[in-house]
Parts: C-alpha cells; sequence; structure tokens
C-alpha cells in the first residue's frame, strides 16, 4: 500500500515529520517497507532560456543560452520544438541523475556544439507521458528556486507492508484513522457530499442469484452530460505517485476513491449498456474482453454484470471493455457494489487477475460505505465533469449488523503482559470506531463495519496492544525450573533434524520443491487420486498434492544441469501425500544424486580415484544415503534387512527395499528407470532414495536415563572366513543373516568380501564369501569351541538358503 505525505495529512490533522509517522507506523502494525523522500528531483531547477539560436549544424537543433539563476548563463542544446527565448522551465546540470530517460547527465558534445545540461519535458521527471516538448511554465515562476518544491513533486512516498487481516488500512482514510487512535494527530471528517439529484435512474438493476451472499448490495446511479477529459493535475500527480496511470477524469475518480477510501467503483458509458443490468453467475463458456485487453472464458463459478448484449464487466475485479469510459462519454453509470470475498479470491486466483478492486473485495469492503461511496464519488464525478446526477438505484443492501464481543479487561494481562488501566482500553477501542458498552470488569463491544478481521477478545486484545506499543511489553526470561525439562520436540521432529543434518554432512544440499506437481508426474509416482487434485491450483501444472518427493527434485537436478551444473545432489525432508486424510500424510527424508556427484567426490574420473571419485553415481550411493539416515535417527542397524527390487519407477535391477522385520518397510532406494526419466524429460545419471520418517518405530523407554557401563571384552576378537555355494537366485543378505543368527552372544559381525560365479561351482550357482565376527565374552575359545560354532553357522546357512560350503 503506498500513499504520499501531503495526502495523508489531507485525512489527518498533525505536525509530526516523516520520520515520526514512519515510526509509528510500524509501532502499531502498520509495517514500513520503504520510504521514497524524492531526493533525485532535488537538482532540477527552474530557469529562463536567455536567448535560442539555430544550431549550426543541424536545422532541429537550438542552441540555448539558459539562466539557472546562479550566475552566468550556460550553453544546452535543445531539440524540443517549443525551445525559445522567454521560456521558464525545468533544467538538470550534468552530474543530475534524470530518472525518465534512465540517465546520468555529463557535459556532451553535440554535433560540434557543447551542451551544459538540459532543460527536461515532463515524461522525463516523470511526471506524465508527455514529450512532445520541455517543460514551459508561467513566466513568474522563480528563477533559481527548486522544481521540484514548485510544481509539489518533493511530496515523500511511503509504502506499508499490509497483513491481509487488515482490509480498513487498504485506504489512505483508514491508515490516519490508525494514526490519530495512537495519538499521532486528530482525524479529520469529511463534509457530507452535497448535490442536486434530477430524475431517476433509467437503468434498473436484478440480484439474478442463487446465493445472496454473493453479492449483498448493489448501488448504481446515471450521471447525465459529462465532459471526461483529463483529470486535475493534483489527482495525476498522487496517481502517479503510488504507481497509476491516469487515463481520463471518470477512470482516474474511481482509482482515486480506490486508494483514498478503499471503496473500488466502476463506471460504465451509458450508451454502451443495452437496456437494464442483471448481477448473474457467468455461464459456462461465455467470454468477455476486459479493460486489460484480453479475452476471459467465465464459468458459473465467476459472478458478472450482464445487460442484453451479454457481459459488461467481471464482478468486483474487472471492468468490460465494450462498455469503458472514453472521452466520448456523456452519461455515465457509477457502480457501488458489495461481492463475497471468497468468491473474489477464487475467481480472481482461478482467471488469474490481480487487480485493485480483488485486492479489497477478498479482504472484504467496508459495506456501511457502499452508498456513501457512491456520494462521495458522485460528488467528484459532478465537481470535474459537471453533469446532472439521477437519484440512486440501491437493491439488496440489508444494512450492516454489527457483532458484538464480550471482552474481560483483564483479557490484556493475562495474554500480553501489559498492564493496560481500563479507562485506556476504552479509549484505544473507541478510537478505532469500535462501542463500547457497559462498566465494570467486563463489557460489550460492538465491532465496526470496516474491521471484519475482528471476531473474539483476543483480537481485541491484539488492537489494545498495537495502539498502547508493542515496544511496551518487557523482554523476561522464561521460567527456570527446578527439574531438567523434558524433551520438547517430538520423536518425528527430531529424526527430521537429524536426517537433514545426516544429508548435509554426506555432501548434499537441501532444497524446498513445491508440494503440487503435475497430474501426469503425479501417475508416475504412484499418485494422482481424485482426492488429492487440488480445487483451484496456482498454476496449471501444479494440480496434484506430490506423492513423492522425487518428482521435484529430479527436475531441480536437471534445472542445474541445463544450466552447467551437472554434478549436484539434492535432498528434502517434507511432506508427501497418499490420500486426503491426515494419517495419509507421511514425513519423508528424500535425495538424489546425478552425474559423478558421490560421496567421493565429483568431476573427472582421475579426481580422487584411490576413493572412487569421478564415478557415475550407482545404486550404492544410493543405499548408502539411505541407511545413513536411519542410523542417525537412531534405529539399530542390525535389524535393518535389503531386499531387491523396488517402486516401479526404479530400475528393477538396481534398486532395493528397507525393511525392518517382515512388514515395516522403512524406504527404498535405486538408480532410476529409464521410462521413468524419459517421462520426466531428465537424463543423466541418476541415483535415489526416499525413507519414511514416520514409518520408524519409537525406541523403547529406558528405566533411567544414565547410559549403562562401558563392558570390553578382555579377549580378542576372531575372524574366520567362509565361502557358500547357492542358487544365483539367493540374496547374500540371506546368507549374512543365517550366519548371525547361528549363535547371537559370539558371532557380533558378518560381512561380504566376495562373489563368484562360473563353470567350477556348477550352472546356476554362486559362490559367496564371508568374514565371520567372532568375539568371545567369557573365556578364549578352544579348537573344540570353533569348530561346534562353525558347524552350527554352516547348518544355519543350509537351513534358511540351501548353501554348502566350497570346496
Amino acid at each position: 500500500m503506498k500513499f504520499t505525505l501531503s495526502w495523508l495529512k489531507e485525512h489527518l490533522e498533525t505536525d509530526a515529520g516523516l520520520d515520526e509517522i514512519c515510526t509509528r507506523l510500524t509501532e502499531i502494525g502498520l509495517e514500513v517497507e520503504d520510504v521514497d523522500d524524492k531526493a533525485a528531483f532535488k537538482p532540477f531547477v527552474i530557469a529562463r532560456v536567455v536567448s535560442a539560436e539555430k544550431h549550426p549544424q543541424a536545422d532541429r537543433l537550438k542552441v540555448l543560452m539558459v539562466d539557472t539563476g546562479s550566475g552566468a548563463p550556460v550553453q544546452v542544446v535543445c531539440g524540443a520544438p517549443n525551445a525559445r527565448a522567454g521560456l521558464v522551465g525545468a533544467f538538470a546540470a550534468p552530474g543530475t541523475y534524470v530518472p525518465g530517460i534512465d540517465v546520468t547527465l555529463a557535459v556532451g558534445n553535440i554535433r560540434g556544439v557543447e551542451s551544459h545540461g538540459m532543460m527536461c519535458s515532463e515524461k522525463e521527471l516523470q511526471i506524465s507521458d508527455s514529450h512532445d516538448g520541455i517543460i514551459d511554465l508561467p513566466g513568474d515562476a522563480p528563477v533559481g528556486q527548486s522544481y521540484a518544491a514548485y510544481a509539489h513533486l518533493d511530496d515523500p512516498l511511503i509504502e506499508i507492508n499490509l497483513t491481509p487481516n487488515r482490509p480498513d488500512c487498504t485506504s489512505i482514510h483508514g491508515i490516519a484513522r490508525d494514526l490519530a487512535a495512537s495519538g499521532l494527530g486528530t482525524l479529520k471528517t469529511q463534509a457530507a457530499p452535497s448535490f442536486a439529484v434530477e430524475g431517476e435512474t433509467p437503468v434498473k438493476l436484478t440480484l439474478d442469484l442463487d446465493d445472496p451472499k454473493l453479492c449483498p448490495g448493489f448501488a448504481l446511479r446515471l450521471v447525465r452530460g459529462v465532459r471526461n477529459g483529463p483529470s486535475p493535475r493534483w489527482m495525476q500527480q498522487r496517481l502517479l505517485a503510488i504507481g497509476l496511470r491516469p487515463i481520463n477524469a471518470l477512470v482516474d475518480i474511481t482509482n482515486y476513491m480506490t486508494f483514498d477510501q478503499g471503496r473500488p467503483m466502476h463506471v460504465f458509458d451509458a450508451a454502451k449498456v443495452k437496456g437494464n443490468l442483471t448481477v448473474r453467475r457467468a455461464k459456462e463458456g461465455e467470454t468477455v474482453m476486459a479493460l486489460d485487453q484480453r479475452e476471459y472464458k467465465l464459468g458459473p463459478n465467476n459472478v458478472v454484470i450482464a445487460d442484453e448484449n451479454g457481459i459488461e464487466s467481471i464482478g468486483g475485479i474487472m471492468g468490460g471493455e465494450h462498455s469503458g469510459c472514453d472521452e466520448n462519454t456523456v452519461d455515465v453509470l457509477i457502480e457501488s457494489a458489495l461481492w463475497d470475498p471468497m468468491n473474489i479470491a477464487k475467481s480472481g486466483r482461478s482467471l488469474g487477475i490481480i487487480t485493485d478492486a480483488r485486492y479489497r473485495f477478498e479482504r472484504g469492503a467496508d459495506p456501511e460505505y457502499m452508498v456513501p461511496g457512491l456520494e462521495r464519488t458522485t460528488e467528484l464525478v459532478l465537481e470535474l465533469c459537471g453533469g446532472k446526477a439521477a437519484k440512486a438505484e440501491i437493491v439488496g443492501y440489508q444494512g450492516y449488523e454489527p457483532k458484538i464481543v464480550d471482552f474481560p479487561y483483564s483479557e490484556v494481562k493475562r495474554l500480553t503482559g501489559l498492564d493496560v488501566s481500563n479507562e485506556e482500553s476504552n479509549t484505544i477501542l473507541t478510537r478505532l470506531g469500535f462501542t463500547v458498552s457497559g462498566s465494570g470488569e467486563r463489557v460489550s463491544v460492538a465491532v465496526p463495519s470496516w474491521r471484519p478481521d475482528v471476531d473474539g477478545k483476543a483480537d481485541l486484545v491484539e488492537e489494545v496492544m498495537r495502539i498502547h506499543g508493542v515496544d511496551n511489553i518487557k523482554p523476561a526470561p522464561l521460567e527456570s525450573h527446578a527439574a531438567v525439562n523434558g524433551k520438547i520436540l517430538t520423536t518425528l521432529q527430531i529424526r527430521s533434524r537429524l536426517a537433514k543434518r545426516a544429508l548435509a554432512a554426506r555432501g548434499m544440499l537441501e532444497a524446498v520443491t513445491w508440494s503440487f506437481i503435475p497430474e501426469d508426474q503425479a501417475k508416475l509416482f504412484g499418485g494422482g487420486s481424485p482426492a488429492l487434485k487440488l480445487a483451484n491450483p496456482i498454476a496449471a501444472e501444479m494440480s496434484d498434492m506430490r506423492p513423492s518427493l522425487l518428482p521435484g527434485l529430479l527436475s531441480a537436478a536437471q534445472r542445474n544441469a541445463d544450466k552447467g551444473y551437472g554434478d549436484v545432489a539434492l535432498f528434502e525432508v517434507s511432506g508427501t501425500y497418499e490420500n486426503d486424510r491426515p494419517d495419509g500424510q507421511r514425513r519423508v527424508a528424500g535425495g538424489i544424486r546425478r552425474g559423478t556427484a558421490s560421496l567421493a567426490g565429483a568431476g573427472r574420473a582421475w579426481s580422487n580415484p584411490a576413493k572412487g571419485g569421478g564415478k557415475p553415481v550407482d545404486v550404492f550411493d544410493a543405499k548408502a544415503d539411505a541407511l545413513a539416515v536411519i542410523e542417525a535417527c537412531g534405529l539399530p542397524m542390525g535389524n535393518i534387512q535389503i531386499e531387491q527390487g523396488g517402486p516401479e519407477w526404479y530400475h528393477p535391477g538396481r534398486s532395493g527395499t528397507i525393511k525392518m522385520g517382515p512388514k515395516v518397510v522403512l524406504g527404498y532406494f535405486g538408480e532410476f528407470h529409464p521410462l521413468t526419466l524419459e517421462s520426466l524429460d531428465v537424463s543423466g545419471a541418476l541415483c535415489g532414495f526416499e525413507v519414511y520418517v514416520d514409518a520408524m518405530p519409537e525406541a523403547k523407554r529406558k528405566a533411567t536415563r544414565t547410559k549403562p557401563a562401558l563392558e570390553l571384552s578382555p579377549f580378542q576378537v576372531v575372524r574366520r572366513d567362509f565361502a557358500f555355494v547357492v542358487d544365483k537366485t539367493v540374496e547374500a543378505g540371506a546368507i549374512v543373516k543365517a550366519a548371525t543368527g547361528a549363535d547371537r552372544k559370539l558371532v557380533t559381525g558378518v560381512n561380504v568380501f566376495d562373489i563368484f560365479e562360473g563353470a567350477s561351482v556348477g550352472d546356476g550357482k554362486k559362490s559367496v564369501a564371508i568374514e565371520v565376527q567372532i568375539q568371545p565374552v567369557e573365556r578364549t575359545l578352544t579348537d573344540e569351541d570353533f569348530e561346534a560354532l562353525t558347524q552350527k553357522i554352516v547348518a544355519s546357512v543350509m537351513k534358511f538358503t540351501g548353501g554348502v560350503l566350497r570346496s
């Protein structure tokens, strides 16, 4: 929300300066984002052309001698057709930045003649779009004085950051009301509009809606005999200052009312409206050419204003080009209406239209100002354009029934810690427009029509707090408890953090991708159900809630590759969605590696070859990342099982499933299926994983937090190697599991160190060599003990895998 200081002071009687006003705005919750003090206009001065001679080398140029009021005249080369001796205009010396052309002036040489500055046009000073000639001021303009001060271009511009719950401050009047309530000046009240009314408005209005909330009220008035020329300079300057382009008086008046009073208005050229107007739902497939020169296809969810020709306006969002007002408009229909905020927000988003009217209506316009807004707009039209006003046509409005909030004064202390007296709380609320009734410690407060955001007592506490001053809340430490505090974060939150730290420590970069993905990508990764489709997506390619983190990460990796960064390792710990129920949202740690971005290091084949650096990533990189997440989350790694294969988006022979027991699936990892990459338009060596953090079982509670004493065996570890011949279909993990289970007290580790296939072991067979780590606990083992343990291991492997010792 932007406004100038002088515009604000038109509503606020105060002697406060710019700095004090900006400080107070931030203190009361209207955070100042930017202040333009118009210092860029200070170098421009009023100057008089003493003489104007034809340029010796150019027919269209003139050599001017200009009196700037600071000494001898300076020479300026100028091509403006109105440049002449005696003209008074705006001069810019060398070194001056000219905002309209984005140039800093220097002494120039134009066709052999030096030019020491520039006589400026209105476009060059961003006053208007006119650049047919240089600025021509009255002859009595003070030469040598600041042009910005003379032309009121030095009016500071303030921009505040409005939160969505403050529709009352989408107007300069509302901002002034808040400042006055804080004690910074007095709110000015404008006299009620007064003008003569002649005859009836011939155009009648009908509300043809199945839901009255879509348009709770509509006011319309005809003004005959207007002259729709340019708006006055003061109005144009204010609109230009806040970034709006002046169009004509009628349109400028509606824009002025939007910002001055927070009341969006619309004007129709009455000659272009056929018959009466109807507010209705649009029919499926109806189109309208809007004022932004774009055609929009509408449907029943859009509310429109139509006549016998068809749609003339998208209600509360944008008018139609057909009935727009131009310099030929003689009779004008002025509209002031109320619209349903939710419908306006949905319609605006679905159509992709952002306007100042939508911005206010979707937050909630003041219903009680619908008719006064029409009166004030009519007064401005009569004042600036002339004409005769007809009687207003008002339909549908039932009046405002204020919300009553039961307000105990003690809530201020309870919720904020501030000691604010009952009298001060009462005064603050009254200044803000609330009506306080009752006495004692509990009162009833009627909410004004311009504050739809206030629903309960906590909202009233917020009003008291921000006007009293948030700065008055003294910082205080949290209470210290005698006992050690219990954990604050949930197990899921703790594990999410641990997963992020583990992956970051493995050289991966955290990414934050959209929760919405295209339908074809959702179906590719097991989603795409109708329950997870967005009713009102922000873009066509963001139609479904994501069933997996991988589509977003793969797309991000490809975007990096397209920009020349092919070796990337990205991860994300966030939510995925299996259905639309609360239990359908999963907490997942996912990641991908591309190119040579392995843990050993990315780059060419010779980079860090001893550790495997420079090699394309593969399934084992993804497996290591997934297991690192599980280990970081505190799960016992001895209970983890790996099974071959994964979901269909992984390569069937280069992927795996991580389980804890036969039923609990902790995640998947692997290289991606070529068809998956092709569907995503992604290329390169890629592997990835997803670990379901929410599927990890809670650790069993221990009787004490004290760690048990470290018990180390005094006996040396013994390692024995075994080679088993098994069918090719037998997984190495099954052999490891069988060997481990032979004697869990003595066998403390089993590792696979070789797999061999060949004619010497038989067709359809393979040899798997394992190293078994044996840790004696009570005594040194004898040969007989080792022989017995060996028989147990061989028997266990034979029982569970059918393997026999290789001879």
